[in-house]
């Protein structure tokens, strides 16, 4: 068997599809728009604070709504059309951008840093709201056979959103100064908020009976409890989000006071692991009948890992840019394998609630880590800061790999059948004395 096609039924099917392009360009567009946006206002930040904690707090308010309503967003993701929650999604983000462009050009003085923090923090509820209903729309339109492909392009989509946004934001910094950089931004919000008018999303629109949340929720938490490949994977997507991802919004402090370049080449570096993940995701998005993917996953955590702990020592912006994109390419594993072992491991009525949940595990570790990643390199350094906490992220990821199935056990798609009769027990005892 054939490990690479380009043939029927894998990526070429893939792109044919219609709606999955669609759903592919505002992947595309909303994380190249998002990336600038973060270069652009961590830039501000540090050229109004000079704090490497105001700093990190960018990434900390950016998700610090996923843990308030991520579960709700899936909750919401499995029960209502999902093209009407990605349309308010980004109606918030037009007007946000709306705003802050008009506060910026009406005089850039009177931006503070509680403005950029309110700002970032209503994208990352954006985001939260979002994700969960864009992840499970790829499941309904590709099915199960093609989800690895897409989700693969998914993953290259995004990077190249990732790669573009702190590129041109860096370079329109440069050229026409916050006001510019910003009418730019809100141009791209609007222009992703026309494509998602032309979305369809085919097959799922939740049940006839729409289940009190609260025990919808603790459904959804219960069965995850009982499966030892989704515990594995949360735990190291909170592990990997509170010590390694965060160095990520630390990259331009490492280009100004490290490597000592301008904002251009800052916005540059920012991009380096854009490139890997576009490379690893690239490979993935042609492989066929992948089945280890939670080896992937673990694979690529531990490589990020290990580049989160030696990227930051050399001088040489070459050297540096080299290492962020090999990191990269490791979180490309990562990023494509999270969303797929968990929709693999999950029935098809519960994966908006599970990718919520994920959600919300991303947001638990983010918001901490870049919080005390900011404190830590605002009383070490910078280098240390970061070095330390992949290390630490190295030590902590063993309990997942040694007592979870992940590594080691190929992954086949859980239907609602197979979970059936628990579920009616877990919908039993749940009903009494909830909302």
């Amino acid at each position: 068997m054939r490990p690479f096609s380009w043939g029927k039924g894998t990526l070429w099917s893939v792109l044919q599809n219609a709606d999955f392009r669609i759903i592919w360009y505002v992947g595309s567009v909303g994380e190249f728009g998002r990336r600038m946006e973060l270069l652009v206002l961590s830039w501000l930040i540090l050229q109004l604070t000079d704090s490497y904690l105001q700093l990190g707090l960018i990434l900390a308010f950016n998700n610090l709504a996923r843990p308030m309503i991520s579960m709700f967003t899936g909750y919401i993701a499995d029960r209502f059309p999902r093209e009407k929650v990605l349309l308010i999604g980004q109606t918030i983000n037009v007007l946000t951008a709306a705003i802050l462009l008009l506060v910026i050009a009406y005089d850039i003085a009177l931006i503070k840093a509680w403005h950029v923090f309110a700002a970032v923090f209503i994208q990352g509820l954006t985001k939260a709201i979002e994700d969960p209903s864009r992840r499970t729309a790829i499941f309904d339109i590709v099915g199960q056979q093609r989800l690895v492909n897409a989700l693969s392009l998914d993953v290259i989509s995004n990077n190249l959103g990732k790669m573009a946004g702190p590129v041109l934001g860096g370079i329109l910094l440069d050229t026409v100064g916050f006001s510019g950089a910003y009418s730019f931004l809100l141009v791209v919000h609007v222009s992703n908020l026309g494509l998602m008018t032309r979305l369809r999303i085919p097959g799922y629109r939740g049940p006839a009976h729409i289940e009190p949340v609260v025990r919808s929720l603790k459904i959804a938490v219960g069965y995850a409890w009982r499966s030892p490949v989704l515990i594995g994977l949360f735990y190291i997507t909170i592990v990997m989000n509170a010590l390694a991802f965060p160095f990520q919004q630390f990259i331009p402090a490492i280009g100004r006071d490290h490597l000592e370049v301008g904002v251009a080449l800052v916005g540059l570096l920012v991009a380096a692991d854009g490139f890997g993940q576009l490379a690893g995701a690239g490979i993935m998005a042609i492989r066929r009948d992948l089945r280890y993917h939670g080896r992937v996953f673990v694979m690529g955590s531990v490589g990020v890992l290990l580049i989160g702990m030696i990227f930051v020592w050399p001088t040489w912006y070459a050297v540096t840019f080299v290492m962020l994109t090999l990191g990269g390419v490791a979180q490309s594993g990562f990023s494509t394998m999270q969303s797929a072992v968990t929709m693999l491991a999950t029935p098809h009525d519960m994966r908006g609630r599970m990718m919520g949940l994920l959600s919300f595990c991303i947001g638990v570790g983010t918001p901490l880590g870049a919080f005390e990643m900011g404190l830590m390199a605002s009383a070490v350094s910078i280098q240390w800061a970061i070095a330390l906490n992949a290390f630490a992220g190295l030590v902590l990821l063993f309990p997942a790999i040694i007592f979870t199935p992940l590594t080691w056990k190929p992954l086949a798609q859980v239907e609602s059948d197979d979970v059936e009769q628990e579920n009616v027990k877990l919908n039993t005892d749940a009903s009494a004395g909830e909302l």
